[in-house]
């Protein structure tokens, strides 16, 4: 069996105070959505951008009661867009009713796509949490210079937890998304997701001159740089993980899953499958393993030397 890899030092003490406009930095602040799930932990966050002038990030579900909290939030203020990380639902539901309701623009990094192509019989396992029919009024570029409301943005592009993600600069703080939170360890879900789009997003965020980070489900991350390299480290040794389940013998995706999660539910394990079968396809990739697909699915063998 693979050895265990180090756990992160995951925050789930988080209150997040649903419904409840938290201030969390200057021209920053909170408003968390009621939809806590295994998947979302204790809700969206969404936040409110700017003082005067607003910009509203992550909308999120499509919730009569987070749109009413928003409200509240926003009072007589202008809101000069919706701005999303990503076009997973649990951001982008409630972002069309919004905009409405605000005469809004949305801005984003473009319509939902898949990091690759699907491959023959391939299907999308997460396809119905994803918002393909959102079209932005405005495409947002990575590197360029944004105001949300009165509050100024750096745009950088996080690819890996699916193709069009984006994390927002404003200072020394990143409104970091789904890449990186401090609850749980991101998943990505191929052809979704990419795990070497992921690894090098990670490298990215690591540089920029942000300390704090402000993810999209949980609390806030002190030192987000240093928690983003613990990230990247787990992330190396999982793939050393599945290699060494495969050269012991594992030759299938799930074999492989109940190698490294061996005390683990069933729900857990089905959840994991999907991020471990990123790491297949990021190592073969590489050529450090080989994968073929049969009738049963796909088989992993050992790189022949």
């Amino acid at each position: 069996m693979a050895s265990p890899v180090p756990s992160l030092p995951f925050q789930k003490d988080f209150d997040p105070q649903s419904g409840e406009a938290v201030a969390v930095a200057p021209g920053i602040t909170r408003v968390t959505a009621p939809n806590a799930s295994a998947y979302t932990f204790t809700g969206t966050n969404s936040f409110l951008l700017g003082r005067e002038r607003l910009a509203v990030l992550d909308p999120g579900p499509d919730d009569p009661r987070h749109r009413a909290a928003l409200h509240r939030a926003i009072g007589e203020r202008t809101v000069d867009a919706i701005i999303l990380t990503h076009t997973h639902r649990d951001h982008s539901a409630g972002a069309r009713q919004l905009a409405a309701e605000l005469r809004a623009p949305l801005w984003f990094g473009g319509r939902h796509r898949l990091s690759r192509p699907l491959g023959r019989f391939e299907r999308n396992p997460i396809r119905n949490s994803c918002d393909w029919d959102l079209v932005p009024d405005r495409v947002l570029r990575d590197g360029e210079s944004i105001l949300a409301g009165d509050l100024p943005l750096v745009v950088h592009a996080t690819p890996g937890h699916c193709a069009n993600h984006l994390a927002f600069a404003a200072g020394d703080i990143l409104l970091s998304g789904d890449h990186v939170m401090g609850w749980n360890s991101t998943l990505v879900s191929v052809p979704d997701g990419s795990m070497a789009d992921y690894l090098a997003s990670l490298d990215k965020v690591i540089a920029l001159q942000c300390r704090q980070y402000l993810p999209a489900h949980g609390g806030p991350i002190a030192d987000g740089p240093a928690y983003a390299q613990a990230l990247r480290q787990h992330r190396e040794m999982r793939n050393q993980q599945v290699l060494a389940a495969v050269q012991s013998g594992a030759r299938s995706i799930g074999a492989v899953v109940r190698s490294i999660y061996p005390q683990q539910p069933v729900a857990v394990r089905l959840a994991a499958a999907m991020t471990i079968r990123a790491h297949v396809e990021y190592l073969a990739e590489r050529g450090l393993l080989t994968v073929g697909r049969g009738l049963l699915g796909l088989r992993l063998t050992p790189r022949r030397n």
